[in-house]
């Protein structure tokens, strides 16, 4: 066993995670660093920038997509990662083989939109590498998962989700102290579904593990500010749902836009703090 921090030690509120997608399709950066030295480019200028880590991803979940094969996945971000050796750095993936190899280049959190269940031997390499790790709700897959979302109640049901995933992982070996949780934020929801989420979002801090957010430029922002068929959403909304989370008890807040989202977090943490 390494002798690493517990989580909520290595990240503490509010931490920024810069996301860096190496892919052709992602929803707000897709092509934008599917060339390697622009995407360790922008991982250092993140890190400079003030982010705690830096999530780097080579297949696009944004819904509708389609998924990529091991060997694409990993001539992706690969470059990527032996570029940023040194930093900071997580690997946005479900596939036990690209974490893996990206632990072995650095990364030191494995960032898993199906919390172990798109391969039956991430548990193992998460749980040997002692890597953190990141457990997030999704309703269905990305291709299907935006079509007909519904639930009950949706804070409780993400919640009762990420209770059994978060058992699941620690009877497959891995250390609870090592584990955040991410309600999926856009992944198999409604523009309804994500604002209750945020409103709610208590009900998933109570569960005791640092809580990740990922609103940043999403589409149901767009939305909201009046365009139905909108794709993304823009920066000062981003910004407005960022400081939201952090102030219902989001741990680390994902985004695209890392020096605008920590100056805001770093103000809104000094208001908080003075009261």
């Amino acid at each position: 066993m390494s002798n690493r921090i517990p989580i909520d030690e290595r990240f503490r509120r509010p931490a920024v995670m810069g996301v860096v997608n190496v892919t052709p399709d992602s929803f707000s950066d897709g092509g934008v660093h599917l060339q390697a030295t622009a995407a360790v480019a922008a991982g250092w200028r993140m890190i400079d920038d003030g982010a705690s880590i830096v999530d780097v991803g080579g297949e696009s979940t944004r819904p509708g997509s389609e998924g990529v094969g091991v060997e694409e996945e990993l001539r992706r971000v690969v470059p990527v990662l032996e570029g940023l050796y040194g930093a900071p750095l997580s690997i946005d993936t479900a596939k036990a083989e690209v974490a893996r190899r990206a632990i072995e280049l650095g990364a030191e959190l494995v960032n898993d939109v199906t919390a172990l269940r798109g391969d039956p031997e991430m548990a193992e390499v998460v749980a040997e590498s002692d890597a953190y790790l990141c457990l997030m709700h999704m309703q269905g897959k990305p291709r299907t998962m935006q079509r007909n979302p519904s639930y009950e109640d949706v804070a409780s049901e993400v919640a009762s989700f990420l209770e059994d995933r978060l058992r699941v992982a620690v009877d497959s070996g891995i250390a609870e102290d090592r584990i955040c949780i991410d309600p999926g934020i856009g992944f198999g929801k409604t523009v309804e579904h994500n604002l209750e989420l945020l409103r709610r979002l208590d009900v998933l801090v109570a569960l005791g593990r640092p809580v990740l957010v990922g609103f940043s430029r999403k589409s149901s922002l767009g939305r909201i500010l009046g365009d139905p068929q909108a794709t993304t959403g823009p920066l000062a909304a981003s910004i407005a749902v960022a400081v939201l989370a952090y102030e219902r008890g989001a741990t680390i807040l994902r985004v695209h836009d890392v020096r605008e989202h920590v100056e805001a977090l770093t103000v809104a943490a000094a208001a908080v703090d003075a009261t």
